[in-house]
């Protein structure tokens, strides 16, 4: 029916053959492009490599990776990209973009006649033909590459939409240096996603490309941030878009405000084992948006920092730091050490996973694994009393035995002789398949450890161990730790290996642990534990705070042992600052909230005679 129609209308026009011919060119080149249109095409963002961004849980950036060309190029949908940046852009580089069909004569001529006939230089480049130079590496500074641009621009025309073309300008255009597309512009000079650009954010960045040399905020000026070329291109523009807008007029007095600009030198680099994890686990990702909370981990390091300084006489010079929600599992914070850059301190080993001897952190769930079989409760009395196991002898901590005393006692005050009495009660599981069922990775056979597996022979990472106190916060299931935010979405695999009533019990157990500094149990409650390795190598504190799991470790990654780690007063002490402070900002809800789940129904108080 269509073709019937085009026949009619060459019919008509027989005494015009100049004009039929060039209808039917017409024709022929709708046709073609339909065509075209229609064919598979590569989509435009396969053109290029791209970069890494790693986000904390609010879009605030904490690292940006350069490409495999050495670039720093991120790309982002057009939907992404705010409409006053699209249409400063147009309104500086291209008005014409949406009318011409990839380049645009008048404005060639015009930049021929400036640049040949009166010897100054003057682009003639539409967005399109932009685009095609940089997707295609075209040489366009002789007149032989500036057809093959325009031959390319009208490829790309007939290949894709405007809105397809503009978006891949966005995201190639030159903003400064090695500094590619306004995504990455957007995060390394205002700190921020393009999605959150304000009016005079995103007209600054509109002009740039056009200059990128003279424009890029890195050439500083006498206002601030802002690059004396960067102001008069602003104010240029500014003055077009209030004719085309002048509604904005509003927005004049912002305009006239100083701009804080930023610089690459200030590129974020936060959390960098956390984003290094991410990076090896999302080799491909181009946007990668952690569950790190930014403040709470900046909040953390400058605790940790002020401590170390503070301890450092007593050869205190490292530590490791883990903060986990037990309702997402999400990882927080995370400091693998006290400095990555430090050479001194190993700073690039990641604390939180390396394997390290957990002392007596473990102790919990031998008790909580014996409620479980039956073998006691929170007030059975138990003997701390020299004890041998074979030609095995332990002693406490401390070198002395207190006699009779509960397991509430026993268990927050450490003590060797009736933990090991309960370990070596347990049967199916005993803490050696505990660990095992539990995903503890590097165990060696349960004959190697024996007994002192209990007391922290065997090895575990600060991630495991925040695994298993996560677990009492979490009616005893056993969850896998996630480090993005859209993981939660993902089905999670929960496996139970401690009842109910028995991970309820244990937490409230452990929340009458006295603070070292008041000696009194922490108020609102904290459920922890410390630990202290053989050879005073590794001082350890964790614990449950409202629904979170904090982990602290203070020791060396080369081994070296040292008589000030000590559990309860190294890692301690810190625990308890960083418990503080984080309520103090008040920096993470539920901190102060609710310790214990519900009660579970199998779990009852009653009072018995004690003469009987």
């Amino acid at each position: 029916m269509v073709w019937k129609y085009y026949l009619n209308v060459l019919s008509l026009l027989k005494g015009s053959p100049r004009i039929k011919w060039l209808i039917v060119i017409i024709l022929l080149f709708f046709i073609t492009s339909l065509l075209l249109a229609k064919l598979p095409k590569k989509p435009l963002s396969n053109y290029s490599v791209y970069s890494t961004a790693i986000y904390a849980r609010h879009s605030e950036l904490l690292r940006l990776t350069l490409a495999a060309d050495q670039q720093y190029r991120l790309w982002v949908p057009l939907a992404e990209i705010p409409i006053n940046l699209r249409n400063g852009t147009i309104l500086y580089e291209d008005r014409w973009f949406y009318r011409h069909p990839g380049f645009n004569p008048l404005a060639l001529l015009r930049s021929a006649w400036m640049s040949y006939g009166r010897g100054a230089h003057q682009g003639g480049s539409t967005i399109t033909m932009q685009v095609a130079r940089q997707l295609y590496r075209i040489d366009s500074r002789n007149p032989l590459g500036k057809l093959r641009q325009i031959a390319a621009a009208v490829w790309l025309e007939l290949r894709y939409s405007k809105d397809e073309i503009i978006e891949a300008y966005l995201n190639t255009a030159p903003y400064g240096g090695n500094i590619v597309g306004v995504a990455t512009a957007s995060l390394l000079y205002f700190h921020k996603p393009v999605s959150q650009l304000t009016l005079t954010e995103a007209l600054t960045l509109a002009v740039i490309p056009q200059n990128p040399n003279q424009r890029f905020p890195n050439k500083r000026s006498s206002q601030p941030g802002l690059p004396s070329a960067l102001q008069q291109a602003k104010l240029r523009l500014w003055r077009n878009w209030l004719a085309e807008f002048p509604q904005d007029k509003r927005y004049a007095a912002d305009f006239a405000l100083p701009l804080t600009v930023y610089s690459k030198a200030d590129k974020p680099f936060l959390a960098p084992h956390l984003t290094g994890l991410l990076l090896r686990q999302y080799p491909h990702e181009q946007h990668i948006h952690s569950s790190i909370d930014s403040k709470t981990q900046l909040s953390i390091k400058q605790s940790v920092d002020n401590y170390l300084q503070q301890n450092r006489s007593m050869g205190i010079h490292n530590a490791a730091v883990l903060l986990l929600d037990t309702h997402t599992m999400q990882v927080r914070a995370l400091i693998g050490s006290a400095n990555y850059w430090d050479l001194g301190i190993k700073g690039q080993v990641d604390g939180t996973l390396a394997k390290r001897s957990p002392g007596s952190t473990l102790k919990p769930f031998i008790y909580a694994l014996a409620l479980d079989q039956g073998l006691l409760h929170p007030h059975t009395v138990l003997a701390d009393t020299p004890t041998s196991f074979g030609p095995y002898s332990p002693e406490n901590f401390d070198s002395r035995f207190l006699g009779p005393i509960t397991v509430q006692d026993a268990l927050i005050r450490s003590r060797n002789i009736p933990v090991l009495n309960t370990a070596a009660k347990l049967k199916q599981p005993s803490l050696y398949g505990f660990l095992q069922q539990a995903g503890i990775n590097g165990l060696k056979p349960e004959k190697h450890y024996g007994l002192s597996l209990a007391l922290g022979g065997g090895e575990v990472t600060m991630q495991e161990l925040a695994q298993l106190y996560a677990m009492l916060s979490n009616q005893g299931r056993l969850r896998p730790l996630l480090y993005c935010i859209d993981q939660e979405k993902q089905a999670v695999t929960e496996k139970a290996l401690l009842s109910p009533a028995s991970a309820f019990i244990t937490l409230d157990m452990l929340s009458y642990n006295p603070r070292p500094d008041s000696k009194r149990p922490a108020a609102p409650k904290v459920a922890w534990k410390t630990g202290t390795s053989w050879g005073f190598k590794d001082a350890w504190s964790i614990g449950v705070a409202g629904h979170y799991v904090l982990a602290v470790w203070v020791g060396n990654f080369d081994n070296q042992g040292n008589t000030a780690f000590i559990g309860v007063k190294a890692a301690g002490s810190l625990f308890f600052t960083l418990i503080d402070s984080l309520r103090n900002q008040h920096l993470l809800e539920g901190l102060d909230g609710e310790l214990l789940p519900p009660k579970p129904e199998s779990v009852a108080q009653v009072n018995v005679c004690a003469a009987s």
